[in-house]
């Protein structure tokens, strides 16, 4: 693969990181995951990390990532544009997807430690938050997939430019919702 390829399948790779977070925005609402409990004096999480958000995101980016499967192995490009063989596949998908709002969640609560209220910017940690979140958990349960898209060769570009891009589509995702009235503020 050329370079640019490897950046184009990196970013690929990534959707199922990227969904979770919108769409927990449009499953969002009902009890927090918290259930209003503070710790410290503050909320722990704070009424906008809901179990349908969580869920629900973490299952719509699960679903993207099984169609991008089906995809990968229709069109015979598992190694390069997929997330390799089935059933690890799978796996890679699924700690995508899961810690993309794991990730999100921990977000939160470090931005209620810092006594940041609910809608807070937090430049950095809001744009990265889910990302590293879902890093670390495909690292623990896959780190040799990671390792082959994003570290090995040209994989470290991939990287790169994901980690550029990431913040200039949390900008416009967050727009769209609050145009949409689905989220207090457009950041």
């Amino acid at each position: 693969m050329t370079g640019l390829e490897t950046v184009l399948a990196g970013l690929w790779l990534m959707l199922p990181t990227l969904i979770p977070n919108s769409a927990a925005v449009l499953f969002g609402g009902g009890p927090p995951i918290d259930l209003g409990k503070s710790w410290r004096g503050r909320r722990i999480l704070g009424d906008g990390k809901t179990w349908r958000g969580f869920f629900g995101g973490s299952f719509a980016g699960m679903a993207f990532g099984l169609v991008q499967i089906g995809v990968t192995e229709d069109l015979g490009v598992t190694d390069t544009w997929g997330f390799g063989s089935m059933p690890w596949s799978v796996v890679v998908v699924i700690c995508l997807a899961f810690g993309a709002m794991i990730g999100d969640s921990i977000g939160s609560f470090i931005k209620r430690r810092l006594g940041f209220e609910r809608g807070h910017k937090a430049p950095g940690l809001d744009q990265f938050n889910f990302v590293i979140g879902a890093f670390i958990v495909v690292l623990i349960f896959q780190p040799l997939w990671f390792a082959k898209h994003y570290i090995e060769g040209d994989g470290i570009y991939a990287l790169v430019v994901f980690l550029i891009v990431v913040p200039i589509l949390h900008r416009i995702s967050n727009i769209i919702g609050y145009k949409l009235g689905k989220k207090d503020v457009p950041w």
